[in-house]
């Protein structure tokens, strides 16, 4: 089949084989470009869609990119069940699998040594959200004897914007003595920028917004650390994901960047920045 090589992780080699019916981005199934001693899972993608020019506009159509994520992820995860990969960057694509394979041997030394230091852990995630204030029932309306003053509606919009200080206070309370007890528990943590409720479709401002890298024999310990926290405050809601790759712990092992800027071999990484 030809095509460009979409290239989702690199490992070490492996002898457990994939799910027969996973399938990639594109649909194509996903294979192994062995090269010394690492493989890089791979798959065809047409260079219809993901060349340089095409590519950039189609990162510009977030339904295309979201399916292509979803892809992108659904091999990772089928990875994360049988080795321990090292993932790259969304979007890397190479010309064909002597590209990928020089990819391989510029980098070699930056990806056995993410492996070495990812072998056998996993990442979990951990949100904590404010929750919206609940809407309030309409009160009857009641007889006023005049309309209210200045003063005390200025009295009352003051009490109002020290209520929510006092519950945004206490959240940032909350969040960061749990990222303290996490990370002190796991081997290795990112604080992450919050999420846009806008973009994310959560409900509740995110206070905290946290990767935890975790020995996958200690994972459950770690998950009965969070959901022990779960009801100590009210009106704050703790979120767990995982257990997943560690995209946050790759580094610039997984970056899909040559040392230097400089073009790999027989290919190109394209999608920079889309992770």
């Amino acid at each position: 089949m030809t095509g460009l090589r979409y290239v989702y992780a690199v490992c070490r080699p492996f002898g457990t084989p994939l799910q027969a019916q996973l399938t990639g981005v594109g649909g194509d199934p996903p294979r192994l470009v062995p090269h010394r001693d690492l493989v890089a899972v791979v798959s065809h993608v047409p260079e219809a869609d993901f060349a340089e020019e095409s590519l950039r506009a189609h990162l510009e159509d977030l339904d295309w990119l979201t399916a292509v994520a979803r892809a992108h992820q659904g091999v990772i995860d089928a990875l994360t069940t049988v080795t321990t990969p090292l993932p790259l960057r969304l979007g890397t694509v190479f010309r064909d699998d002597s590209g990928v394979r020089s990819m391989i041997e510029a980098r070699e030394e930056n990806f056995l040594r993410g492996l070495d230091r990812l072998e056998g852990r996993v990442e979990w995630g951990v949100k904590v959200f404010l929750e919206s204030e609940p809407e309030q029932a309409p009160e009857r309306p009641a007889p006023q004897p005049a309309a209210m003053s200045g003063r005390d509606y200025l009295r009352r919009r003051r009490a109002q914007t020290r209520s929510r200080e006092d519950q945004w206070q206490r959240a940032e309370t909350f969040a960061t003595r749990l990222h303290a007890n996490l990370a002190g528990f796991a081997e290795d943590s990112r604080l992450h920028a919050p999420q846009n409720p806008t973009l994310s479709g959560h409900r509740g401002r995110n206070v905290l917004n946290a990767a935890y890298l975790v020995p996958r024999g200690e994972s459950e310990a770690f998950v009965e650390q969070v959901e022990r926290t779960k009801d100590d405050s009210p009106g704050l809601r703790v979120e767990l994901t995982g257990p997943w790759a560690a995209y946050s712990f790759a580094g610039e092992e997984a970056a899909g960047e040559e040392p230097g800027g400089e073009e790999p071999a027989g290919g190109r990484t394209a999608g920079e920045g889309t992770t």
